[in-house]
């Protein structure tokens, strides 16, 4: 018969101390009263002396005890066993041997198997040897003849060429200096590959173009020269040059700014003569009174010429006030001034959105960016005139203490300095010169006029 106790063991009740019968109240709350089984940690003090990551690596993940006693895995190399196979095992034997590469018959002795007796000595197929050629008596006095050398120095420097398979290097520690000429390897170099290059054309089959190398001695000892006069550098000739480096990658930096401040200049007089010729083209269609050929004369406004809204050409339906809503890439700066000139001339900021006002305020916005554009530039232009100015004066006056040099005063350059500044967009003499200066006229004035 079960008892009380068994029914809590059965359903993980705490027990405790009461051994009496099982209540509601037990069976309702057994959710918060099961038993948290506690297990005996073991827990080791670090010994006095030893550091904590080297008393950590005692421990598994497990947090297992180090061991008392080193022992013997069974898991490792001492359990492997060798695979022997049941064939017979192959008999090696100690026997002589000769390398073909030698030429001098010396015979070595190493063990080998007994199958493989009397082939020749596997090594040696690695044994590359440099082909050079062979002239005769004949070939030498009608092609390979020098006056700087003679025919006995020639026939050495081929010798040598042979025996080191053409390792310069070498050949030039091991020339006859005392017998022969003294020779660099540029000249010893330069010797062997015009001797090959015109044996290889003389023995050529008429009627090809043989392939002959060409060694330049000038360029390699040139070469080697600047390769000397880079290592003999003093530390402050390096400083010197990495300074060098610094101020020229600064210039070309400056340079590509100006490019830049030019093309971005050259594009905004491009995108205001482009606009006259918009608005006149548009003013004579409108006298003529043919909409229709003026919608296919319009020219085409580059996206730089001020602002370019967006079109709303997709199906469902759209409110007109959208198509005057700045878009995203007209930054606050200009915003701002626009709304800025706006006000100024006493223009609604938002106007009735009708076909005829929504086109008209565009466009005004347009060339009010566009005008914000070009006075931005010509204030740049005239700071950078400004600074080559003091520029010009501090120079002079540091020229005018000791030198009897004449420098040009500031009221000779200033049609220079003119000149230069139409000079970075364009020549000072072309057609539309007229119009741009007619455009920065009317812009410099459009501030000055106020609606009454």
């Amino acid at each position: 018969m079960t008892t009380g106790a068994d029914v809590r063991d059965i359903l993980e009740l705490t027990g405790g101390d009461n051994e009496g019968p099982i209540s509601k109240k037990d069976l309702i709350n057994s959710d918060k009263k099961k038993s948290k089984k506690t297990t005996e940690t073991l827990t080791f003090k670090r010994p006095e002396g030893m550091h904590r990551e080297v008393y950590a690596l005692l421990y598994s993940d497990k947090k297992d005890a180090p061991p008392l006693l080193p022992s013997d895995t069974t898991q490792g190399y001492r359990t492997v066993k060798a695979k022997l196979g049941c064939k017979k095992v192959r008999p090696w034997k100690w026997m002589p041997f000769t390398n073909p590469a030698r030429r001098d018959g010396a015979i070595f002795h190493h063990w080998r198997r007994v199958a493989e007796e009397g082939k020749d000595y596997p090594f040696a197929r690695f044994n590359k040897t440099v082909q050079v050629p062979v002239y005769s008596e004949q070939e030498y006095q009608m092609h390979l003849h020098d006056d700087g050398w003679t025919k006995a120095e020639t026939d050495h420097l081929f010798d040598l060429c042979k025996r080191f398979d053409l390792r310069f290097i070498v050949i030039h520690d091991r020339y006859d200096h005392q017998q022969y000429r003294k020779r660099s390897v540029e000249d010893l170099k330069e010797r062997y590959y015009s001797i090959c290059g015109k044996l290889t054309k003389v023995r050529a089959v008429s009627g090809t173009e043989p392939k002959i190398y060409i060694f330049d001695a000038g360029h390699e000892r040139r070469r080697k020269e600047q390769l000397e006069k880079l290592f003999n550098r003093t530390p402050e000739q390096v400083a010197e040059e990495e300074y060098l480096i610094q101020e020229l990658r600064k210039i070309e930096s400056r340079k590509k700014e100006r490019e830049k401040k030019a093309q971005d200049l050259q594009k905004l007089i491009k995108a205001a003569d482009t606009t006259t010729e918009l608005r006149r083209a548009e003013k004579r269609v409108s006298k003529k009174k043919l909409p229709q050929k003026r919608e296919t004369e319009k020219p085409a406004v580059p996206e730089t010429a001020g602002i370019k809204f967006p079109d709303f050409k997709s199906a469902g339906v759209t409110l007109r006030s959208q198509r005057m809503k700045l878009p995203s890439s007209v930054g606050q700066k200009k915003i701002k001034a626009i709304e800025q000139i706006l006000i100024e001339q006493g223009v609604d900021l938002n106007p009735m959105p009708t076909e005829e006002i929504v086109q008209m305020f565009n466009e005004l916005r347009s060339d009010l960016v566009l005008l914000y554009e070009l006075k931005q530039a010509h204030s740049n232009c005239e700071y950078e005139q400004q600074m080559l100015r003091h520029r010009y004066e501090a120079l002079l006056k540091a020229g005018s203490g000791g030198g009897s040099q004449s420098w040009p005063s500031i009221d000779d350059i200033k049609v220079e300095a003119k000149e230069q500044v139409i000079d970075v967009v364009g020549a000072p003499l072309t057609p539309n010169s007229r119009k741009r200066r007619e455009s920065a006229s009317s812009s410099s004035s459009v501030k000055k006029v106020k609606k009454p």
